[in-house]
């Protein structure tokens, strides 16, 4: 994922890297991003916040003091496990050879279990690289801190600066019983090039609700990034909508420790590719409370020769007994030159657990073409009916007026008539 420049560029590796690495030869384990070195700081104008009032408004540390509390909540760590430091000393040189070597991922998951407190844990879902990019370079940095029993409803907008880097880093911290509305918009009012972005790290705690909704209408010549952790107590309650529908290139990252009893975290992303943009989702959601739950579904359409990489991983992780998750995705190809990768992961280390997944794939078929040419219809008009349907959705579900009017904008710079039709 490269954003076309003449001048030095910053390269980001592993971003929205799998947890468990499938096949090297399918080129689907990560990606890498190139980002212009001469990217300014926008102006903090380029970030708006709606709605958040004095009361809700925290302290800088609020995320982190939060998180570091958790520790106290949740002081237990796992004695031992199988092929840890304990276990791999008994190993003798008459067995060494039968003993499988730990990966990676297991290493990574056994210090996880036996080490980590919460806050050591946390992680965002575009991995470290793109986490210190998007805060050093944040535009804005929001804390909003929602008191017990309390509800707040937030708006953060951020608009593309021509040559610059607009980013929002956003931090929440949802009391017991509260419950927040947070509405993201990502768009491009003004003509120009660089990087829109968000960067969200939510602390939610016993009983709270957060449902976040993320809008990005940006056009071709923009890069966007946004990037998500989660933690939830216990029965907390994350919602998220993710509408990924413009930008020539964006990246979608979501990493969740679900460690409270009975959280549930529930994930809906609809998506659209059009002509040669490129669309990289990487959803991680480790289980490690008991009863907890996840959805994840994703809804896409993809024209014209448009590339995208869906990572879905499901995380089962020792002692979640009773945890559930689920992860589908369905996609439309409506053009025989579109890239589609897909690969959905159940990942387990525990009995009474049940992980779904599965991908539904459909094309559009030469004779429908067909059908459609006889009736005037050629390849890219039939495009446009799918593309349509896409933006039409997503403007009538707009959370309000302004980022209606932005895909209405997006969907006139695609198709003819789009807003006349529309009315």
């Amino acid at each position: 994922m490269k954003q076309e420049t003449n001048t030095a560029a910053t390269t980001l590796e592993q971003v929205n890297a799998m947890p468990a690495a499938t096949w090297g030869w399918l080129k689907m384990n990560q990606t890498k991003l190139e980002l212009s070195d001469e990217l300014v700081a926008a102006p903090a104008d380029a970030v708006e916040v709606e709605g958040l009032g004095e009361q809700f408004i925290g302290v800088t540390d609020a995320f982190d003091a939060a998180m570091e509390a958790m520790a106290e909540r949740f002081p237990e760590r796992r004695t031992a496990a199988p092929g840890d430091a304990a276990d791999r000393a008994r190993i003798t040189p008459e067995t060494e050879l039968d003993v499988p070597a730990t990966s990676v991922y297991q290493a990574g998951a056994i210090k996880l279990e036996e080490e980590l407190s919460p806050a050591e844990a946390f992680e965002t879902g575009m991995g470290e690289a793109a986490y210190a990019y998007l805060t050093e370079h944040a535009t804005k940095r929001i804390v909003i801190d929602v008191p017990a029993y309390q509800h707040a409803a937030v708006t953060v907008r951020v608009s593309g600066v021509d040559a610059a880097a607009a980013i929002a880093a956003i931090d929440v911290v949802a009391r017991p019983q509260a419950t927040l509305d947070l509405a993201l918009a990502l768009d491009s009012p003004v003509a120009g090039e660089g990087v829109v972005g968000s960067v969200l790290r939510v602390c939610a705690h016993e009983y709270a609700t957060v449902n976040v909704t993320c809008t990005q209408t940006l056009d071709d010549s923009w890069i966007a990034l946004d990037d998500t952790g989660l933690f939830l107590d216990e029965g907390a309650r994350v919602n998220v909508q993710h509408t990924v529908l413009g930008a020539g290139a964006s990246a979608t990252g979501l990493a969740g420790d679900l460690l409270g009893d009975t959280a549930k975290v529930t994930i809906d992303t609809d998506y659209l590719g059009a002509r040669e943009q490129v669309r990289d989702f990487n959803y991680e959601l480790r289980h490690r409370g008991r009863k907890t739950e996840c959805e994840i579904d994703a809804n896409g359409v993809l024209t014209g020769t448009s590339k995208k990489v869906y990572r879905g991983t499901i995380d089962l992780v020792h002692g979640c007994k009773g945890a559930t998750g689920t992860e589908r995705e369905t996609v439309l190809l409506a053009n025989k030159g579109v890239d589609n990768k897909t690969v959905p992961v159940i990942l387990c280390d525990e009995d009474d657990v049940a992980g779904n997944h599965g991908a539904t794939i459909g094309h559009v078929r030469d004779e429908q073409l067909f059908y459609l040419a006889c009736r005037g219809l050629d390849q890219n008009a039939a495009e446009d009916l799918f593309i349509r349907a896409k933006l039409e959705d997503a403007a009538l579900s707009a959370t309000d007026e302004r980022t209606r009017a932005a895909v209405v904008r997006l969907g006139n710079n695609l198709i003819d008539n789009f807003e006349e039709e529309l009315a």
